[in-house]
């Protein structure tokens, strides 16, 4: 049976594990892999990793790093940052990571979505959306390269491409919210999940696990990710990893799915 994961998103830059705001002024937090160690022991659903630096620089994935941290990972794995080829795409796969997330290599060169599904399977094909407002009111935007370069495309037509191409999963980055931890953009949120039929994972905002619980009572079974809230602790933002706890976990769910409160 299908159920809401709760998913730690940790964001990767020159080895160090960072968190932004809005994507921009990245702060160092910490060690990727004692973050990894942490999880493993607090049963995490499934870890994200994106780096942040690969598609700005123009560079390889790093592999060694990946290798690393999937070799810690006792959950699922889905690794970000930089892949633009197949050959890419495989060797993540063949180092331990069940799913490759794509952005701006899929944005420029769409068939790679499929080309990369019809050889690791859908299943391990994510496609990400980093979305800011658009100027007219009530619309959306994407962008790529660390919300420096406007993809100048919907992300409702986009989801449904990538839908229509072979992707497993869209998980939609909400650039506007992230590291605001004041709550997620429902309404980027309703207006993409309406279009699509695929799993969803939903980024940005998450400040407390009643936000996490209003986004699955909203919208039913998907992932909801966090950064900022699985990073820091209180009003003064001290670095603490942390996770809900199996009870929590199970309490969040039941109340959202169930249609009640935290």
């Amino acid at each position: 049976m299908l159920r809401p994961r709760i998913i730690p998103c940790l964001l990767v830059s020159n080895k160090g594990l960072v968190k932004t705001a809005r994507f921009a002024d990245p702060k160092y937090v910490g060690d990727p892999i004692n973050a990894v160690r942490i999880f493993n022991e607090k049963e995490v659903d499934e870890l994200i990793v994106l780096d942040i630096d690969a598609t700005v620089r123009n560079a390889e994935p790093d592999y060694g790093m990946i290798r690393n941290l999937a070799a810690e990972c006792r959950m699922p794995l889905c690794y970000g940052g930089g892949v633009k080829t197949l050959e890419q795409a495989v060797r993540i796969i063949k180092l331990g990571v069940e799913k490759v997330a794509l952005s701006s290599g899929a944005i420029e060169n769409p068939g790679l979505v499929s080309e990369i599904a019809r050889h690791v399977g859908s299943q391990s094909v994510v496609a990400v959306l980093d979305v800011k407002a658009g100027r007219r009111p009530g619309s959306f935007e994407v962008w790529t390269h660390n919300a420096k370069r406007s993809a100048r495309r919907d992300p409702v037509e986009l989801a449904r491409q990538f839908e229509q191409l072979g992707a497993g999963e869209i998980t939609l980055n909400s650039i506007d919210q992230d590291g605001v931890m004041k709550g997620y953009d429902l309404e980027l949120v309703r207006v993409v999940r309406s279009a699509i039929s695929l799993p969803m994972t939903v980024l940005g905002g998450a400040g407390s696990l009643q936000n996490i619980e209003a986004l699955i009572r909203q919208f039913g079974v998907l992932g909801a990710a966090a950064g900022s809230l699985f990073v820091f602790k209180g009003v003064y933002r001290a670095v603490l990893i942390n996770y809900p706890s199996r009870a929590q976990k199970a309490e969040i769910c039941v109340a959202a799915l169930s249609g009640g409160g935290l």
